[in-house]
């Protein structure tokens, strides 16, 4: 009995290495990328697409475990949530209100240490935003006259 349930959860875990999602890679230029609407300081933009592209943007770079199942997915699944909350990639689709918002935001997660998530610093120590990088990011959204509430 335990030799079939074994057997079995062998051939699960087997059969859902085919079952992928949809890769978040799109090399096409990007036109409604922030970089394109905002004149960004030099190593903002670095540090955004080097520390926050992965989730929020339209092109991610994938380490090799997200080839196994079931992590693919939760990764996936963080990807949708990043991109649905802010995509960098279609900034210029935003409305005033809603980019002004959005870049609040940033400042918010920022100041409050809550980006990127500590799940995502677990096997990517290097996108730890430092504090300098930090106060580089929060003083060009500050210069556009974006406070937050």
């Amino acid at each position: 009995m335990q030799r079939k349930i074994v057997f079995g959860l062998l051939a699960v875990l087997i059969i859902i290495q085919f079952i992928r999602p949809a890769r978040n890679i799109d090399d096409a230029p990007q036109p409604g990328d922030i970089a394109n609407i905002y004149a960004l300081p030099d190593g903002v933009h670095d540090v955004l697409k080097a520390k926050c592209y992965d989730c929020h943007s339209n092109n991610t770079t994938y380490p090799w475990y997200t080839n196994i199942q079931p992590i693919g997915w939760w990764i996936d699944w963080h990807i949708r949530e990043g991109k649905d909350e802010l995509n960098f990639s279609t900034f210029a689709d935003y409305p005033k209100e809603r980019a002004d918002h959005k870049l609040e935001e940033i400042i918010e997660v920022l100041e409050g240490g809550t980006m990127p998530l500590k799940s995502y610093l677990w096997m990517h120590g290097d996108a730890a935003v430092t504090q300098e990088e930090s106060q580089r990011i929060v003083a060009w959204i500050a210069s556009l006259g974006i406070v937050p509430h």
